[in-house]
């Protein structure tokens, strides 16, 4: 073994990567060439495996089962580039799609069956048929059965309708054409005709037409950015990645072929198992290797990849499960209450029918002579042992029976169904002509996709909401920091333009941060004066962190002025995004990441610094954590999470009164509603950092519980840290958002609102957005232990019963008061909430306080 540590190995290949920094020119990811630097950076010197990113095997324990061997019987076998051979077998689905509820031949059984189920118009079937008899017949019988054709017809329009243009955004779908490789050359190709096997070719901004296993990309390393907004209503750009063995492979120029034994189709998006053999290797495939349906590439120029799934096996359409018959609560309501009259019809139908037989019995005699109910015929003409219109005893009360119930059919009158069916579809109108839900941002308006339930938006009782990205605009921005101990949010903050703003100069061309932050005064003088003073370097340490502990890619956007270029930071994480453009504002701006190193520029000084590793974020530990090696041949870790984890790993024997200053500092931030993230560090020694990397290098080749030996080994050298500071981060309520909670309170709607901030950052938003108010009563469960939470839920329900009991007293207008109503609050920490929904206190809570 060579005599250097392995600190020092770490810069002897420096001038092995040089020439692929030059060539990088800075992280020159152009929106137009769409291409960018990254690539893996193989540490050999440390070992035979190059250094990786922990969140390429620990996204989550479903990706740690991608290397388990699969079995044939469980398994699709998909052969690349050749659809034939991999269809032979078994012939899987085509990529054609299917939403649409009828067909011409369906429509009309499949949508009667669905009408009949309402009770009612079983009951107009039924008399519209005892019409036709003409023993029974009281009205004609064609007026009979109008009403109820037209309820039907009405209603097999509108529902033809909306499938109607369900089949118009199915057939729009399907003809959209891809690049599909034939004959080595790729041509286009409608959707609906791509097959599983075959290679296709996505470029930027295109939307993904099957379920594709990632081959290649226009980036060197084989990673492309994906928006899953379509799957998971998600903004942020999600990484995918090629493996490494496939990302050097042309199409077009070498014919690609290998084997993909994946898992059968399943509706799990966040999961993929399967293992791919190509050139004699055997490679394991997990989520970060698929891109789905539905998803759109960005800031990648191009991706290459084999369908493995195609049309209705897709995931997305394997959750998608179909236009479902959808009934309101007052429809339901009705019919009970149908079932309910008729009922009572049949029992007072059935008293007519004894009454009628009683008096068949009394009169026996008499019916021969009785006007209008002559028994015997006069005519000498006719036999006398014929009767005349009589059917017998048993048949005469049969069918006083039967007229009974047309008689009393008027019970369930017809015209209330057609008069609902009209009523609707005014509602429809009138809301989607409604200007108040207008946006003109988007010039979008109110839909109504299913008149079946209007009328259970006033019905609504709860309304569940998160509320990032959804009472939220989503869009974080910098406010203040606790630098050591120290508050930089008291001074006034100033908004910085693209004139004066922080810039760098390469190749005469400026670079500046596409957004720019508002700036303490007093801490970005600090920020500029360097890292000489004690506390210049703790400010030093802390930006640095801030620009370093992330996943943020630079983008190079272009402008009107050809010699000023913008730096666009995309990431999954909006959080990242925020404080990597304030490290840029007060002078740390990131410039190029590659999987091996990033390059910072530094109050106008450029430096690199190699990334040994990197601890992605998962819910678990609730931080994330890079290991950086520094020029000096240093090694140090960067952390930065909530401070519910952060505050565990620091190391508190040293600095209390810096770690108590902090914690003052993150009160106050999570009481203004700020979000607020921890920073922490420490150095490794050379044995520390050998030992971190051994067992990281283990973890990651695992075949079993990948995840979890990552998460343990990210957790080992998490710890002991040294605070370097906090931030706080707003993220704006969304216009009309109090407005909207307020009127939903007034209307007597119970509101819920989901968050994962601090209890106090909780708390500030529900005020803000007029979920609370001050005078709201405010119940607060935050227990331990099921125990302690089992007796302040007893404790809430009974402050909340006598909070909420109603002294009625009558006022001077003969009416009731109802000021001794207090409105309650119930506010409960996650802790307890897992305590209450694995138990049998959620049927308590539910049913005592809500």
């Amino acid at each position: 073994m060579d005599s250097k540590s392995p600190v020092e190995n770490l810069y002897s290949i420096e001038p092995a990567l040089s020439s692929s920094s030059r060539r990088s020119n800075f992280s020159t990811h152009s929106r137009v060439s769409g291409g960018n630097s990254i690539r893996e950076v193989n540490f050999g010197d440390l070992g035979s495996k190059p250094v990786r990113y922990g969140s390429r095997g620990a996204d989550s324990e479903t990706y740690s089962m991608s290397q388990r061997e699969i079995s044939d019987e469980d398994a699709r076998l998909v052969h690349i580039n050749d659809p034939v051979k991999t269809n032979e077998r078994f012939e899987f689905a085509g990529n054609s799609i299917r939403t649409g509820k009828y067909s011409i031949l369906t429509f009309l059984p499949r949508n009667l069956f669905e009408q009949f189920h309402r009770v009612a118009y079983i009951y107009f079937l039924v008399i519209a048929v005892l019409n036709q008899l003409p023993q029974l017949a009281v009205f004609g019988r064609g007026a009979s059965i109008m009403p109820l054709a037209f309820v039907l017809l009405v209603t097999a329009v509108k529902d033809a309708y909306e499938d109607f243009r369900r089949h118009r955004s199915d057939r729009i779908e399907n003809n959209r054409l891809a690049s599909v490789l034939v004959n080595d050359q790729f041509q286009q190709k409608k959707w609906k005709n791509i097959q599983v096997g075959e290679v296709i070719k996505i470029h930027a901004n295109e939307t993904i037409p099957c379920d594709i296993v990632l081959l290649s990309t226009s980036d060197p390393t084989g990673v492309a950015y994906v928006q899953t907004i379509n799957l998971d209503g998600e903004s942020n750009l999600k990484t995918r990645y090629a493996k490494q063995e496939t990302i050097l492979k042309t199409p077009e120029k070498e014919r690609v072929t290998g084997l993909i034994k994946c898992e059968k189709p399943n509706r799990n998006i966040y999961g993929f198992q399967a293992n791919m053999e190509i050139d004699g290797k055997r490679l394991s495939l997990g989520p970060s290797n698929i891109i789905l349906r539905g998803c759109e590439l960005k800031n990648t120029a191009w991706a290459v990849g084999v369908v493995v799934y195609a049309g209705r096996e897709t995931k997305a359409m394997l959750n998608n499960s179909g236009a479902p018959s959808k009934r309101s609560r007052l429809e339901t309501h009705m019919n009970s209450e149908i079932i309910f009259l008729s009922l009572f019809l049949i029992a007072l139908c059935t008293v007519v029918s004894v009454c009628a037989a009683v008096w068949l019995r009394r009169n026996r005699h008499k019916l021969d002579y009785l006007p209008f109910y002559r028994r015997k015929y006069f005519s000498e003409e006719e036999d006398d042992n014929e009767d005349y219109n009589y059917y017998g005893w048993g048949l005469e009360i049969f069918f006083t029976f039967l007229m009974s119930v047309i008689v009393f059919q008027i019970m369930i009158p017809i015209s209330l169904y057609i008069s609902m069916e009209l009523v609707r579809v005014g509602q429809a109108y009138f809301m989607i002509r409604d200007s108040q839900m207008y946006d003109e941002s988007s010039n979008s308006r109110f839909q109504c996709r299913a008149l079946n339930i209007n009328e259970d938006l006033g019905q609504i009782k709860y309304v569940f909401s998160d509320k990032t990205g959804t009472l939220t605009e989503n869009k974080m921005e910098f406010r203040c920091a606790s630098i050591w101990g120290v508050d930089y949010s008291g001074g006034k903050a100033i908004s910085q333009d693209q004139e004066d703003g922080y810039y760098v100069q390469v190749d005469r061309k400026v670079l500046r941060p596409k957004m720019m932050v508002k700036t303490d005064p007093e801490l970005l003088q600090l920020a500029r004066n360097g890292k000489e003073t004690k506390e210049g370097s703790h400010i030093h340490e802390f930006f640095l962190s801030l620009a370093a502990c992330n996943t943020i890619v630079p983008l190079i956007v272009d402008t009107p002025d050809p010699t000023v270029k913008l730096i666009d930071y995309q990431g999954e994480s909006p959080d990242e995004q925020a404080l990597v453009y304030a490290a840029a504002s007060y002078g740390f701006m990131l410039i190029e990441r590659t999987s091996g190193h990033i390059v910072i520029d530094i109050q106008g000084e450029r430096q690199r610094f190699n990334v040994l590793g990197l601890h992605e974020f998962d819910s678990d530990r609730k931080r994330m954590s890079v290991i950086l090696g520094f020029p000096d041949k240093s090694v140090k870790v960067f952390v930065k999470g909530a401070d519910t984890t952060m505050f565990s790993v620091i190391d508190r024997s040293i600095n209390m009164n810096i770690i108590r200053s902090t914690e003052a500092n993150l009160h106050s931030y999570s009481s203004s509603g700020l979000r607020t993230l921890v920073i922490g560090m420490r150095e490794l020694s050379s044995s520390e950092f050998e030992e971190w990397h051994s067992a990281f290098e283990a973890a990651s080749t695992a075949v079993m519980g990948r995840a979890r030996l990552l998460r343990k080994v990210a957790s080992n050298v998490e710890n002991n840290l040294c605070i370097l500071g906090a931030s706080g981060i707003e993220d704006k309520l969304q216009q009309g958002v109090p407005e909207a909670i307020e009127s939903l309170r007034t209307a007597g709607i119970k509101v819920w609102v989901l968050t994962g901030d601090k209890q106090e950052t909780a708390i500030s938003i529900g005020y803000s957005s007029k979920l609370l108010t001050t005078k709201m009563t405010q119940i607060i469960i935050n227990s331990n232990s099921k125990e302690s939470c089992r007796k302040s839920i007893e404790d809430a329900i009974n402050m909340s019963k006598k909070l909420t009991t109603i002294p009625v007293t009558a006022n001077d207008t003969g009416g009731i008061s109802r000021a001794g109503l207090t409105p309650v609050a119930l506010i409960i920490d996650g802790t307890s909430l897992v305590y209450i929904l694995d138990s049998e206190l959620e049927e308590k809570v539910g049913s005592c306080l809500f």
